[in-house]
Formats: structure tokens, C-alpha cells, sequence
């Protein structure tokens, strides 16, 4: 097998297993009881998931975009200046 090939598997199989750390960490946090996600007050680059600009987590462009959010402990966001608690999606 060449070197540049080996250098292909290498990249090809780091980068799988680097996207799949990062689904399970935020599926883990996405499924933690007692989290909610709080608007407002993530800084640049450190959103926990997409909004109507990205699909993905740590795109924010600027610190306390009102749209962009991060989980907290329950009850925490609305102690927080500028925290907006996320309204649930579930259906009634």
C-alpha cells in the first residue's frame, strides 16, 4: 500500500471517529433529565446546536445572539441576564 494511501485511511478514519464523538456528547446532553436550553447567552463558537443560520453546534458568530443556545441546569437560565428559557417543541 503507498503512502499517500495510508495517509487517506488515516484522515478518513480519524475524522469518522471524531464526528462520532461529537454526536454522542450531544446526544447525551440533548437526553440529560433536569437541562434546558437557554438562549441569549452563548458566547462565539460555543452554541450547543443549530438555530435558523447553522445546523450545527459551536457556529455562533457572536457572543449573546438572542437565537443562538446553550443547555443549563433547570432553573438556571432565567437567573442568568439575558437568558431566555427555549420553548419545548413537544406537542400536547
Amino acid at each position: 500500500m503507498s503512502d499517500n494511501r495510508r495517509k487517506f485511511l488515516k484522515a478518513a478514519v480519524s475524522s469518522a471517529m471524531a464526528a462520532g464523538l461529537v454526536t454522542v456528547s450531544s446526544a447525551a446532553l440533548a437526553g440529560k433529565p433536569g437541562m434546558e436550553k437557554c438562549m441569549g447567552i452563548a458566547k462565539a463558537g460555543k452554541n450547543d446546536c443549530g438555530t435558523s443560520q447553522h445546523a450545527c453546534a459551536g457556529q455562533a458568530k457572536e457572543d449573546g445572539d438572542a437565537e443562538e443556545w446553550v443547555y443549563v441546569p433547570e432553573g438556571t437560565c432565567n437567573k442568568i441576564v439575558g437568558g431566555t428559557v427555549k420553548p419545548s417543541k413537544k406537542k400536547s
